[in-house]
């Protein structure tokens, strides 16, 4: 069997060798609990300090300001459900956008179940949200906007820094989901102007099972979270239990190399995509869902009309692709991101997403033209 081309990055991507590295002494000779007050404690607790400051670094905030959880959807969870409950008194209402990831939305249905009031902002044809809505559906009681920076299923980036300054001049804070952004494009959050922002490791060449919370003024409570998991103060007391140290460190390592490396890999990848998409443009009618000019830079989402998605997946079996988020793939549905683009039925179901990372190559892409066009022509509906 040939070995298996990978093209989705977004879903998850492979672990740095460097990484991998980094962390392995914290499994076996390193393996203390960071808590711990003996030299086996220490030296894990001064692992996981060095790899908060260079995490922080990285999106140019403060050591201080990171919380670590267990993945994105948590820090989601966190900052929505802990900011909603920490600061109901002021308010009941907050604004997000209907191309939310699940972990926002379904987190979002479930205040609404407990008498929050959520307004879901519509986006456009391209994906991008109309600053006017925005600015018409906040309100006297609005407390949270929350609007993610890169989308997962298109990469559509959504304009935050101007979003932030509407939110801010209605006196309410702005969270952002920046999952797919953090370690692949500058997130610099004083920048950006987020007051919450959440990530994860393995979406940048980390491990899996850690993400983390950027909380603006935490130690000064500028911002404030009731706490969701409780039993021993860990995390300034916003997240209780052991700390994964290996994942840690090896998140400390990721940002390390993306702050590095990150202007070489965008330039790399952004040429692989662009050949990539270009050549696939060429078949079947097709046409790509969403902006093609405020995107990330790794990642096409197109529509072949007429076909099925998960059909034409299914044949390139040396080829790992997305019909789209990896978090509602068992789903059988159409994908709600470009149902909300307007997109028919069909055209959501006819859609693939390819998401390119640093380990992808020419001769791959070459190779994946090549299957693709080859699937594309046995397939039974292809006309």
């Amino acid at each position: 069997m040939k070995e298996i081309i990978y093209l989705d990055n977004n879903a998850t991507t492979e672990i740095d060798s460097r990484v991998l590295d980094a962390m392995l002494p914290y499994f076996e000779k390193q393996y203390g609990n960071s808590s711990s007050i003996h030299q086996f404690g220490l030296n894990s607790a001064k692992a996981v300090d060095q790899s908060r400051e260079t995490i922080a670094d990285l999106i140019s905030a403060d050591a201080t300001e990171i919380i670590f959880t267990s993945g994105a959807t948590e820090s989601i969870n966190l900052a929505l459900k802990g900011f909603a409950l920490a600061n109901q008194s002021r308010g009941k209402h907050i604004i997000t956008v209907e191309t939310e990831h699940k972990a926002v939305l379904d987190t979002c249905k479930y205040l609404e179940t407990i008498g929050f009031d959520v307004s879901y902002l519509p986006v456009k044809n391209d994906g991008l949200i109309n600053l006017e809505n925005l600015k018409t559906e906040l309100r006297s009681d609005s407390i949270l906007v929350c609007v993610m920076l890169a989308n997962n299923e298109t990469g559509v980036l959504q304009p935050v820094k101007e979003i932030a300054n509407i939110t801010h001049n209605a006196g309410a804070i702005l969270m952002s989901d920046a999952t797919q952004a953090v370690g692949k494009i500058a997130t610099d959050v004083a920048e950006l102007g987020v007051d919450l922002m959440t990530f994860s490791a393995h979406k940048f060449y980390g491990a899996k099972g850690l993400g983390a919370l950027y909380v603006r003024g935490l130690k000064k409570n500028k911002i404030k979270l009731d706490a969701l998991q409780h039993g021993g103060g860990h995390e300034n007391g916003l997240r209780s239990g052991t700390l994964n140290v290996p994942a840690i460190v090896a998140m400390g390592k990721a940002c390390e190399i993306a702050k590095a490396e990150m202007g070489n890999d965008k330039n790399r990848i952004l040429f692989l995509r662009d050949e990539l998409e270009s050549e696939l443009l060429k078949l079947h009618r097709a046409f790509v869902n969403g902006s093609t000019q405020d995107r990330m830079y790794n990642v096409t989402n197109i529509c072949f009309p007429g076909i099925d998605a998960n059909v034409l997946i299914a044949k390139m079996k040396n080829v790992a692709v997305s019909n789209g988020s990896a978090c509602t793939s068992a789903i059988i549905e159409p994908s709600h991101v470009l149902k909300a683009m307007a997109l028919s039925d069909d055209d959501a179901f006819s859609s693939i997403r390819f998401s390119l990372g640093r380990f992808n190559t020419e001769s791959e892409v070459q190779e994946v033209l090549k299957i693709f066009s080859e699937s594309l022509q046995s397939t039974t509906n292809y006309a």
